[in-house]
């Protein structure tokens, strides 16, 4: 079965924070932090539980090389993603987006 990634505004939010951040630090970062986040994506999108249940449904994908979790949901046919957000986050953040 094929599942469809749709990213909640939120999360579209956070990414294009993230990724004008690292493009600030060092010119290119920020194509790295994109690839670093695709790769999460496909796995998540292959192995659909990987992620830790961090909060009811809400499941936890670390992102290789950044300090970054990809926040989403399982549906019936859909990866919802409702955040991208840094580790030092407060967790009421991505538990409001739950």
């Amino acid at each position: 079965m094929t599942y469809r990634v749709e990213f909640r505004p939120e999360a579209s939010a956070d990414v294009a924070g993230a990724f004008s951040w690292y493009e600030a630090q060092r010119p290119g970062l920020a194509t790295e932090f994109e690839a670093a986040l695709d790769h999460t994506l496909g796995f998540i999108a292959t192995m659909l539980a990987a992620g830790r249940v961090v909060h009811r449904t809400l499941r936890r994908a670390s992102i290789r090389r950044f300090p970054f979790g990809v926040y989403y949901i399982l549906g019936a046919d859909l990866i919802e993603i409702r955040g991208v957000l840094h580790n030092s986050r407060d967790p009421r953040t991505w538990r409001r987006r739950a």
